[in-house]
Order: structure tokens, then sequence, then C-alpha cells
């Protein structure tokens, strides 16, 4: 695999240096005193909840309390499932559903559930109880090896957004321990200028890692004018089996001098279609929730032919995702990538996106409002200036000390 660029290596480091603001907790499942589950990560939870005067947005940080549930458990010998279920707060669980085959595991399924019923969390919220969401995840590793990510993952669950932050998870561990090798997210290679030594092949094994996709400029107008702007980049993954059975993940770039876009306008969906090089039909529909007066990217379908594998035609739809949200009249912009998981086998990039939908006024963009990736990664150089400040603060006083400390031996003549 590819080494990260320069420019990546600084953000790497800048994520490293932001566990000043994101403090990994650690978990672990055990069978017979043996662990066979361990991870450490931190984690934020943006939920959109309905109040009796509208919609409005919470954050919950996984706290360093957080405790494993009973509920937990590594399964019987040579097992193919394992859980671990997280509990914190007033009532909120995160649950992670591992499966494995043959080489890998997985975390098939990232289950949430959150108790509408803190009414700290969750101010003048209009409904009560627990509410569960789900999704599946691009969580994925060799066997006996830790899936490791320092960049920020994103997981949307309807309205919830799940962000990982400095992950590393083992399932199924042979050893009772974190193992030393390591399998890293595709979102820690991005932009590879040199290459580095090719690791073994493993199966399934990912498809070199093209540099970013090219931003593009589509509008979508009907009868009553123009329903979508979008400016992004996009990059597909798509993984699915070999006719020789090895199992890969296809990485495509969307390159919009190839492409070309069409879509539909309606008073609750907006679609915006792309067909090229390398894709059939690349759908984006977009809803709209109007007792909230925001609209959001609700589902994606693919539907392209991939001549090496079993199966030669790919096909993914997911239309219960809840992304790229703002209020209606405004703008959503996001410098930072945000990867959208669509189904367990096929999963989106999208670049330095900036979208409206419904209501679009003069052909420009509204008021924007920002993602909370970019919102979380203002943190970064604030906390690393905030250290450094710290640091040169500590040198002065030190400085001042010893020098006053030099000069009371001596008497005035």
């Amino acid at each position: 695999m590819a080494a990260p660029s320069d420019a990546r290596r600084w953000q790497l480091l800048l994520l490293l240096l932001a566990g000043l603001t994101h403090k990994s907790s650690e978990f672990v499942v055990e069978f017979n005193g043996t662990a066979c589950i361990m991870a450490s990560f931190s984690a934020t939870f943006f939920i959109n909840y309905e109040t009796k005067s509208g919609f409005k947005n919470a954050t919950l940080d996984l706290p360093p309390n957080a405790t494993v549930l009973n509920s937990s458990f590594c399964g019987k010998e040579n097992a193919s499932e394992s859980r671990l279920a997280i509990a914190f707060g007033s009532g909120h669980t995160l649950t992670l559903q591992f499966t494995k085959n043959a080489t890998r595991y997985s975390v098939q399924t990232l289950s949430f559930a959150y108790n509408m019923s803190d009414t700290k969390a969750f101010p003048s919220a209009s409904s009560t109880g627990i509410q569960t969401v789900n999704s599946t995840s691009d969580i994925v590793a060799d066997l006996d090896k830790k899936y490791r990510c320092v960049s920020h993952t994103q997981i949307h669950m309807s309205n919830v957004t799940v962000t990982l932050h400095n992950a590393t998870i083992q399932a199924f561990l042979s050893h009772g321990n974190f193992s030393k090798e390591e399998t890293h997210c595709k979102q820690d290679y991005i932009s590879p200028t040199t290459a580095a030594p090719s690791p073994k092949p493993t199966t399934p094994s990912p498809s070199p890692v093209p540099e970013n996709p090219s931003v593009s400029n589509y509008n979508v107008s009907g009868s009553n004018g123009t329903c979508l702007l979008a400016r992004m980049a996009v990059q597909l993954n798509m993984t699915y089996e070999k006719s020789d059975n090895a199992t890969v993940t296809r990485v495509l770039n969307i390159n919009p001098n190839k492409t070309s876009a069409s879509g539909s306008c309606s008073s609750r969906l907006v679609t915006l279609e792309l067909r090229g090089e390398g894709i059939n039909l690349l759908r984006f529909t977009f809803g709209m929730n109007a007792s909230a007066s925001r609209f959001f990217l609700r589902g994606i379908h693919v539907n392209t032919t991939l001549p090496d594998a079993r199966d030669p035609v790919f096909k993914a739809t997911n239309d219960s995702l809840r992304a790229l949200q703002a209020t209606i009249g405004n703008s959503y912009r996001c410098n930072a990538e945000e990867n959208i998981q669509v189904t367990k086998t096929f999963s989106v990039n999208v670049f330095n996106v900036w979208v409206q939908a419904f209501k679009v006024e003069g052909n420009e963009f509204g008021s924007v409002e920002e993602c909370q990736l970019d919102e979380n990664n203002m943190l970064i150089p604030i906390a690393v200036g905030g250290a450094l400040a710290g640091l040169v603060l500590i040198v002065l006083i030190a400085y001042l000390i010893g020098r006053k400390r030099s000069h009371a031996g001596y008497q005035t003549i």
C-alpha cells in the first residue's frame, strides 16, 4: 500500500495530538479469564431530535467511565460472531457486532441506542424512551491483526452520526492481547506521492488507492427553477468476489470530464444521477423533513459492471441515510473527507462537498452550515497552539526562577 504524503503525515500527527481533546477509552471482553475482544477509541455522537418547537441537535461524547455490558460475548470455540456492548450516561448503549470468515473479521453492524428520557442530553424532547439506530461499517481487518485508524471514522445512521477517533480494535483474539501487526483503515492512506514496499497479499485485498478525485459542479433544475446545487468530488469503494474467489476492494474516482449529470425535482425528493466511465448509474436522493425545515441525503444507489467479478453486475442501494443535512434555504459544506457507508460492500467518499437542495435562490449557495468534522478539526490547531503556549510559559517561568536563585548568594558592595 502506498505511503501517505507529507501533508497527510502532518494531518496524522495533528490527529494524534488531538488526543488532548479526545481521550480514548479501553474496553475488554473476556471468556474464561482470557480477552477475546479489545478496543481503544473515543467517540462522538451527533443526534438530530424533535422538540415541540422544531428539531434540535445534541452532541454526546463517550466518557472515560463507560462500561462493558454483560450482553457482550466471545462466542463458543471457533464461533464466527462476537459482540462488544458499551453503556454510558443515562441509558445510552453503543454495540459493535463482529463477524469473521476464513481470513478477516469486521464490524458487521454498529448500533447505537440513546435514551430520549435523558433531559440533560435532550432538553425539551418530544418523545421519551430508548431510540435505536444501526448501520453497516467499513471496520474490517485481517485475522490476528488489530484494526487501526488514526483518522476520524464517520458512520451515518438515520438521524445520528457516530464519529470514532483514534481507534484500535481487535476481535477474535488468539493470544489475549492486541497483535503487533495491524490493518490500517483506508482513511489513513490518502493522496499517496511515493510508493512504499508492497505488503504481503491478503484476502480480501484493497486495490491501489488512487489520488483524490476532482471536484466538479452539479445542478438540477425543474419547472420551478434550480432545486439542487452541488460541488464535490466523489470516490466509490466496492468490495466483491473475483472469478478466482479472491475478495477485493476496488476504489473508483468519478471523473467529471467523462461523466454526464441529470436529475429531477419534486416537492419531497430531489435526485442527482451520474453516468459515465466505469459507472452505469450513481444516484443521490435528497429528502426533507418539513416540520424541521431541513434537507438531507437520504439515499444512494449504484449500478455498474465489474468485468473481473464472479457476478459482473454490481448493485447497491440504501434509502435510509441521514447525511449532508442542513436547514432548507442554507447550504451544507464540509472540507474534510466524509465516508458514507451505503451497504456492507459499498461506500462513498465525498471530498470538499458543498450542497444545497430544494430551495435555491438565484442559483447561488445560501448561508453555510459547517459539518461536525470541520468544527472538530478546528480544535486541533487550538489544542496544539495551547500546548505550545503552555510549554513556552513553563520554560519562561523556569528561566526566571533559575535567574533569581543565581543572584541570591551575592551581596551588593
